[in-house]
């Protein structure tokens, strides 16, 4: 394989080309999960998985209960399905919780303390009741424990983690937190959940190497090779320069004409992997990407450029940086890309 060849590999098994799925749910679970802390760019994440999806559609199975946010793989928020949030929890929160520990203590969260906000959050959203952040926090500070700082935001996830609460929405900024009681338990044993995870990763963003595995899953290396190393017989491994990439399935065609991509921030096409070489690999792309973390746009796979929304009124004005001089087909290839985030957001665009 070379880096195009990789880098369509991805795009496919990413389910950016050639989608196999239907509902935000069935595409999130095959995935494991999917990067979050930009709530609108997680939306779009998956809307860009799923051709005629639009952003109410994803609102409505977040509303459903078919999916959560929370807090996972390397302690980021993602968006994760309901059947799978209990037993990657119980895999995933330990090693975070423990990366956190320095944290915990300049903040004066002791575990006792912890264990308290834990009781107090649990209680206060019992019976079905949901309540915003910030209604969270007057909650806390009625109890007397202050919220400075960022001791709420590790409160918050600390009991999240912890399996207690989760988030169920956002609205204007203000992330919305259930309680977890009411999602029905799935729970595999701890070889079982570290099979699957590797299982889920490769298949889902291969072809990739155990060292990006590592860097998604924020496992510890003897882990995430315990959890490859179960599912090694069901991947083809492919040596290129020093690395093995696994995958599954047969390699694609570069296509005859270009296919564009709007990623949002955070997209899992690039922020899967440790090594983004494969996408990353024009000269231009990498001066560019100053600011890594901006929307970017593909082309066949490869990140040519950036690209900037603002809402006005009742439509979307677009910004686009490309890095490159793009020709006709690639400019048409674009056009498309605009008319299905258009789609998505159910929105006139301009430029």
């Amino acid at each position: 394989m070379n880096p195009s060849e990789i880098a369509m590999a991805r795009l496919l098994n990413q389910q950016l080309i050639h989608t196999k799925f239907k509902k935000p749910d069935e595409l999130i679970s095959q995935m494991g999960a999917i990067q979050g802390q930009d709530y609108s760019g997680a939306k779009w994440a998956v809307g860009l998985r799923l051709p005629g999806t639009r952003d109410a559609d994803v609102e409505k199975a977040i509303t459903d209960k078919t999916i959560f946010r929370t807090w996972l793989m390397r302690g980021t928020l993602h968006l994760v399905a309901a059947k799978d949030i209990h037993w990657m929890l119980k895999l995933l929160a330990p090693r975070i919780i423990t990366s956190n520990a320095r944290r915990y203590w300049e903040l004066e969260l002791d575990e006792k303390t912890l264990k308290h906000s834990n009781n107090v959050l649990k209680n206060a959203l019992e019976g079905g009741r949901e309540l915003k952040r910030n209604e969270l926090l007057a909650v806390l500070q009625k109890r007397r424990i202050s919220t400075e700082g960022q001791r709420a935001a590790y409160m918050l996830q600390r009991a999240s983690l912890d399996g207690l609460i989760c988030q169920c929405g956002v609205e204007h900024n203000n992330p919305i937190y259930m309680s977890m009681d009411s999602i029905p338990k799935i729970s595999l044993k701890r070889e079982e959940a570290l099979a699957e995870l590797a299982r889920r990763y490769f298949k889902s963003r291969g072809p990739a190497t155990i060292g990006d595995f590592i860097w998604w899953s924020g496992l510890l290396a003897t882990d995430a090779r315990t959890g490859s190393e179960a599912v090694k017989s069901e991947f083809i491994q492919e040596r290129v320069g020093g690395e093995i990439y696994w995958y599954s399935g047969s390699k694609p065609n570069i296509p005859d004409m270009p296919v564009a991509h709007l990623l949002p921030t955070y997209d899992e096409y690039l922020f899967a992997y440790r090594d983004r070489s494969a996408s990353l690999n024009l000269k231009k792309t990498i001066m560019g990407l100053k600011n890594r973390y901006r929307p970017t746009i593909a082309i066949n796979g490869q990140i040519i450029g950036t690209w900037k929304r603002t809402f006005k009124k009742s439509q979307v004005l677009m910004e686009y940086h490309p890095f490159i001089t793009l020709n006709r087909n690639e400019k048409h290839a674009l056009s498309e890309a605009e008319l299905f985030y258009s789609e998505f957001l159910d929105l006139p665009v301009v430029k």
